[in-house]
């Protein structure tokens, strides 16, 4: 019982930073904004949502950042390479776990990875899992749906991961790679023992380099999501995404493709979507194909692959999150 009042505690006061949206409510009374109106509603949803968004942002970037510091591009290319079949594509997605934080990030990666000669199937498998379901998602996934559904998420986006290198693998794919990506050839680099006192200067680098290029898509996300939350009707919402169009995952989907964002620029969304009547599966779907399959990564990564591997891939990610939204559809009521 104390275990469950802990665990609560951290997910709803330090996770879920409740005593900020409070905070943020009484500042805005005593300044005469009524939070109950809907102007009032979006100021406090648009500065609560970015406060604690931009504290989780920094904090996870830092703490990914530090863990990566132990596994930079050579020293994953070899622990990959000291791994064959099915367990070669878990270790490449559990490695796309520790790095960067968007799909357009991984990219470069996944071209390095592929012209060291790491077999292609694996290298898939890490650039599924990267954007999708790194470290920093899971414990973001936390402080808004809960530690339930934060690990199914990330297991079954690894699965994804695992599941489309391996088809990608079997499909001897190989000869859809640009000619350029195989010329490149390996190049072995002596990798430096670094000091505690440089991981922390990499991670403090890394911290604000990445939040001064995603902290844009956080205020359009929050912005979008105080909308959602205030202005647009439930019954819209719940018509549309909700239990009565049995569609919603496809439609969430498909607009999740075009648009360009990280996990926490989706976040805040998703979080209006489900607090508005939307299924769980339609918001976490929408989520991950904009991570995944955004317009401006899939446009870099043709650059490296053609048509015919690029068309593949879209297509294990698209019905791999649909199925996922489905299957989180139908198990909603038993997790949250």
């Amino acid at each position: 019982m104390q275990v469950h009042l802990m665990w609560t505690f951290v997910q709803n006061q330090i996770l879920g930073m409740k005593w900020l949206n409070a905070l943020t409510g009484n500042l805005l009374s005593m300044t005469g904004l009524d939070t109950e109106t809907r102007i009032g509603g979006s100021v406090q949803f648009f500065l609560y949502d970015t406060i604690k968004i931009t504290i989780l942002l920094c904090f996870l970037i830092f703490l990914i950042s530090y863990i990566q510091s132990y596994f930079p591009p050579e020293r994953s290319k070899k622990i990959l390479g000291n791994f064959h079949g099915i367990w070669a594509n878990c270790i490449g997605a559990l490695l796309g776990t520790v790095t960067p934080f968007c799909s357009c990030s991984s990219i470069p990666l996944f071209i390095g990875f592929t012209s060291a000669g790491l077999p292609l199937g694996v290298t898939f498998s890490f650039l599924i899992s990267s954007p999708m379901v790194d470290l920093g998602s899971l414990l973001l996934l936390v402080s808004i749906f809960g530690v339930k559904v934060a690990v199914i998420y990330v297991v079954v986006g690894l699965i994804i991961a695992v599941a489309g290198g391996t088809i990608i693998e079997q499909l001897h794919m190989e000869r859809y790679v640009e000619d350029f990506i195989y010329k490149a050839g390996k190049v072995d680099i002596e990798l430096p023992d670094l000091t505690q006192k440089d991981r922390f200067v990499y991670a403090k680098d890394q911290m604000f380099s990445t939040f001064r290029k995603v902290f844009p898509y956080i205020l359009v996300g929050v912005g979008i999501g105080a909308v959602i939350h205030n202005w647009i009707p439930e019954e819209w919402v719940e018509a549309v995404l909700g239990g009565n169009n049995p569609f919603g995952v496809v439609l969430a989907t498909l607009i999740g493709i075009p648009m360009y964002a990280d996990i926490f620029g989706s976040i805040p969304i998703a979080e209006a979507l489900l607090s508005k009547g939307a299924l769980l599966g339609v918001v976490l779907s929408f989520m991950m194909a904009v991570t995944t399959l955004s317009l401006p990564s899939m446009i870099m990564l043709r650059k490296a692959v053609k048509p015919k591997l690029l068309a593949l891939f879209v297509v294990i990610c698209t019905v791999g999150i649909i199925a996922v939204g489905y299957f989180f559809n139908a198990i909603q009521p038993f997790i949250i």
